[in-house]
């Protein structure tokens, strides 16, 4: 009977820890924003690096960018517009501690803030 207690007792401790460290949200979803020195069409060029900065797979990353425009051209498998939000990579999973990255050009500069994303297993 102890032994039982025991091994259900490790198991939940395991759980709780293990689900503890895969608590991820729109914290974890990181945008950086730098001037590359370029101008296109006479607007200044903006590098972009959006990283995920947890372990868990997120997907449906969701970006405001209300008004966003560019004249430089996107690829829409890395940033789509739709509306006053952007969609990264098309809803894809990015894996946990990695980045995407893609330029725009436009003056002033868009604020780009995460607003959604759905958190996917497995966490590492």
């Amino acid at each position: 009977m102890a032994a039982t207690f025991t091994y259900l007792t490790s198991l939940l401790l395991l759980t709780l820890i293990i689900k503890g460290s895969c608590e991820c949200s729109l914290n974890n979803i990181n945008i950086g924003t730098t001037r590359s020195g370029r101008e296109i069409q006479g607007k200044p060029e903006w590098n972009v690096t959006v990283i995920n900065n947890c372990s868990c797979e997120q997907s449906h990353i969701k970006l405001s960018c209300k008004g966003f425009q560019s004249a430089e051209i996107i690829d829409p498998s890395i940033l789509s517009v739709e509306g006053d939000s952007c969609l990264l990579i098309k809803g894809s999973p990015m894996k946990g501690f990695k980045a995407v990255n893609f330029s725009y050009a436009w003056d002033p500069p868009f604020l780009l803030l995460p607003t959604s994303s759905v958190i996917v297993g497995p966490c590492s």
